[in-house]
């Protein structure tokens, strides 16, 4: 059976084996590492898609991951921990590492304890590959599975991640981890904790070790009566007792007031804070402390290290009321998205606002495939020489520049314009319509066009000029063939768009990783 032993094939046309877009258009069928790459870079999985079901999308993740662990293990070896921590996306991480692993396991190929380590980066996701394991494959665990996940356990478990992560509520505990991987502690003290993450699991009464500090110092504010734990303010005790937001929102029983918030953001992480800016404010946070929010937020270095994608500032931007946080987002989004280039010549940027880009691009519902795309096609065109942005579905219009107006505000006028048409896919018709001699075109899109009398919705592009489509969807069939001076790429990051003046200056490097 020659399932996995496949010798990976060049893009080439999918219309002679019937292979359409999901609007009826000839389709292009890619060879298996690009299709899992996009479909890797989009995929949340579990979740519906426009136009293919969370089983069906799954399904194909899975194959194609088994097909190509196999075939290039070298560079599956390479895509899942980009795919963790370039692409910054956990569950298709995660699975892609589990069923690579089963794959090569099967084909006999060696490696695939450090990819499943790799995938993992938070500490509630050793459990998490261990739920997704067991619930698909069952209790047998092969070597290197089992071997990853623990690598993964001895680097992140400490004191404040079992405080955080491991919760009555998950059906695969810290416990649970050791008990099945058998992980060797790094020093006597996570052995310790070790010891006592198996002694809450299993309900043993043994006293505390005196190693875990943190651990004792929770302990002594939960028993404090509730009526005493507003009282409690100073951002060091909450600090040395591992406290979180959320759990001190949990622990008061109460709304959490500004002496709350003021008293745990020294210790809140920067995504933490970007996501409570409007909390902030309903709270009353003191411009004070809303200074040190808005320093952290837009210093560059807390910006690399968050590895935030840029699409969280634009959602930040929408959610918070107050113009305080305005300036700081915009100039976090523009360290986030440093690595945009800025292109010579005249570019095309088309973004696809049709009905199928409504489709959820982040799990929480707050962005959509649309604003992804317009914060990118803005982005891109802030850097470029000379560009024009157009936005098209069913028609098509040239979004005006407006000279110095930051990113945010160009998304929101975007908006407030009517530029999100939300009909359907006529991406033929709007190349068409407005390359004019432009040195280079790039699309924003799902590539689901509709029919309309040519095979390719770039012919209208000469051969000589590049096009650069970035999908934001990971559907099957494409827009156009990937070859000579046809790109497709997924994955919307700096480090992604980068690789535009890396192809034009003949760069055989295709991969962001």
């Amino acid at each position: 059976m020659a399932r996995f032993n496949l010798r990976l094939r060049r893009n080439g046309r999918g219309a002679g084996d019937g292979l359409v877009t999901a609007e009826d258009a000839p389709g292009f069928a890619r060879e298996p590492r690009t299709e899992l790459f996009l479909l890797g870079v989009s995929n949340m999985v579990g979740e519906e898609t426009f136009y293919e079901g969370a089983a069906d999308r799954d399904a194909r993740f899975r194959e194609l991951v088994a097909a190509v662990a196999v075939a290039d293990p070298d560079w599956f070896a390479r895509f899942v921990p980009w795919l963790r921590t370039g692409a910054m996306l956990r569950s298709a991480a995660v699975v892609a590492a589990l069923e690579g692993a089963r794959a090569q396991v099967a084909a006999g190929i060696p490696g695939s304890r450090t990819i499943v380590d790799s995938a993992l980066q938070r500490a509630d996701e050793p459990g998490e590959a261990l739920a997704y394991w067991l619930g698909r494959h069952g209790r047998t665990l092969p070597k290197p599975v089992k071997r990853g996940i623990a690598d993964a356990a001895v680097r992140l478990y400490h004191e404040r991640s079992l405080l955080k992560y491991d919760s009555d509520r998950n059906a695969v505990r810290f416990a649970d981890v050791l008990d099945l991987t058998h992980p060797v502690a790094r020093d006597e003290r996570q052995g310790d904790l070790f010891r006592h993450a198996l002694d809450r699991r299993h309900q043993r009464d043994n006293p505390l070790p005196a190693s875990l500090t943190m651990l004792a110092a929770r302990a002594a504010l939960m028993a404090l009566p509730v009526e005493r734990r507003r009282e409690v303010t100073d951002p060091a005790v909450l600090e040395a007792a591992g406290m979180t937001w959320e759990a001190l929102a949990g622990w008061r029983q109460t709304t959490m007031d500004a002496p709350a918030w003021e008293a745990i953001i020294p210790s809140m992480g920067y995504l933490a804070l970007l996501r409570n800016l409007r909390n902030f404010d309903q709270a009353g946070v003191g411009d004070a402390v809303a200074e040190t929010v808005a320093a952290k937020l837009s210093d560059p270095g807390e910006v690399a290290r968050s590895r935030v994608l840029p699409m969280r500032f634009l959602s930040a931007y929408n959610a918070a009321p107050s113009l305080r946080w305005a300036y700081p987002l915009e100039r976090a989004l523009q360290h986030a998205l440093a690595d945009v280039p800025a292109l010579d010549g005249r570019t095309l940027i088309l973004i696809d606002t049709s009905g199928s880009m409504t489709n959820a691009f982040s799990k929480d519902g707050t962005l959509r495939c649309w604003d992804a795309a317009t914060v990118f096609g803005l982005a891109l065109a802030a850097r470029a020489r000379e560009a024009t942005v157009v936005s098209f579905s069913h028609t098509s219009a040239v979004f005006p520049a407006v000279a110095g107006e930051s990113v945010l505000a160009a998304v929101r006028r975007f908006k407030q314009d009517g530029y999100f048409y939300g009909q359907g896919t006529e991406t033929e018709k709007a190349v068409r319509e407005h390359y004019a001699g432009h040195d280079r075109v790039v699309i924003l899109t799902d590539e689901q066009a509709h029919w309309h009398g040519s095979a390719d919705v770039t012919a209208a592009v000469p051969a000589r000029v590049p096009v650069y489509t970035w999908n934001l969807a990971g559907y099957r069939a494409g827009h156009a063939p990937t070859a000579g001076n046809r790109h497709t790429f997924g994955g919307l990051s700096d480090a992604a768009f980068a690789m535009i003046p890396l192809i034009e200056a003949g760069s055989r490097e295709r991969w962001p990783f």
